[in-house]
């Protein structure tokens, strides 16, 4: 069982360890009533007078324990001192015992027969003096354990969170940047499919800035937003390359990270087009299984691109979706890359949550 699946599980089966007064209070209620069952067994009595007599010894028990918690255990144990520590653990027990003895002698002045119980219980009482220290160390190191746990877990949680932002932030400009491009030399000629490109960019500009925030979106979206990808290549290649897209399975119902897919795509029409490649081809198939979800990406290449530098360009955006994969997919994706003299290939699949 991992560290964090045994920190659920500790969560749920305590949850007031949040609270210290809560929980110091139960073990208290708990320490009296046992060493009131260990006097009215030894010595005799009613588990009132035991109650009683669990009251003064409280005192000298409250500080042994609070001295062990929070000076022996951060100042010897915590250091990997443990024959020390064991010593004066030993010492304190020895220490604390006779004196609680003698509180309850005194206390019991007028009762003989429970002042002939106390000296009998003295040489039985450093079991249970020792035992309960051991169990304040034991809850000690569960608790600051515990703590420890939270404590990573929320600075794992933000520095994902942190990064997963930072990643995503350099999808928006890169694309906006390509787009706004196109839109500027598509105005200047004058071209009809101007306000075209304006209607699909403000629906991806409105899914970009108020859904992708998420954590997931639902599949169809992101398909959508493809498509709106897609239209707006299309629109600013003029014919120039083929552009397929086809989707297989049910995409409606399943969830996805937003924008995962489009530095892939995007990687496309930076070497699917270019002077060097008489007719470019993007090709582009999308299959859910269930939970199982395939994308294939292909593009053409030209022979004459060196194979170091078309993985040098673009490289940031397919590095940055590897690390998103990371975070989000962790052990449940596979990425893999072919860079052929004559195409681009990219097969990725994702187990998806069901």
């Amino acid at each position: 069982m991992s560290q964090k699946n045994t920190a659920a599980i500790f969560e749920k089966l305590i949850p007031v360890l949040g609270n210290r007064w809560v929980y110091h209070s139960i073990f208290w209620l708990i320490v009296v009533v046992l060493f009131s069952l260990f006097e009215m067994s030894v010595m005799d009595i009613s588990f009132i007078n035991a109650l009683s007599n669990n009251a003064v010894r409280l005192i000298i028990l409250g500080m042994a324990v609070y001295y062990n918690v929070y000076y022996l255990v951060p100042n010897y144990l915590a250091r990997k001192r443990f024959f020390p520590y064991m010593g004066m653990l030993l010492l304190l027990t020895l220490i604390i015992t006779p004196i609680e003895s003698f509180l309850l002698f005194v206390k019991s002045h007028d009762e003989p027969e429970i002042q002939a119980g106390i000296l009998r219980e003295l040489n039985l009482a450093f079991i249970p003096n020792f035992l309960l220290l051991g169990i304040s160390t034991v809850v000690k190191i569960t608790t600051d354990w515990y703590k420890n746990m939270r404590e990573k877990q929320e600075i794992e949680t933000e520095t994902m969170q942190s990064e997963l932002r930072f990643l995503k932030s350099q999808i928006n400009p890169h694309f906006l940047f390509n787009t706004l491009n196109s839109l500027y030399a598509l105005t200047l000629k004058k071209d009809e499919k101007a306000p075209e490109i304006v209607l699909k960019l403000s629906e991806m500009m409105r899914y970009m800035l108020y859904e992708c925030n998420e954590r997931q979106v639902l599949l169809s979206k992101e398909v959508n937003y493809i498509h709106n990808y897609l239209d707006l290549e299309k629109l600013r290649q003029g014919g120039k390359m083929s552009i397929n897209f086809t989707v297989e399975g049910n995409i409606h119902n399943q969830m996805i990270a937003p924008l995962m897919f489009i530095p892939f795509v995007e990687n496309c029409f930076k070497h699917g087009v270019g002077h060097h490649i008489e007719k470019g081809y993007v090709n582009i198939i999308l299959k859910v299984d269930e939970n199982k979800l395939d994308l294939h990406v292909e593009n053409s290449k030209s022979e004459s691109m060196p194979r170091q530098r078309h993985a040098r360009s673009g490289g940031i955006g397919l590095v940055n979706v590897r690390r998103r994969l990371d975070l989000l997919y962790p052990k449940r994706y596979e990425l893999d890359i072919e860079d052929n003299p004559n195409s681009y290939v990219v097969n990725l699949k994702i187990q998806l949550e069901p």
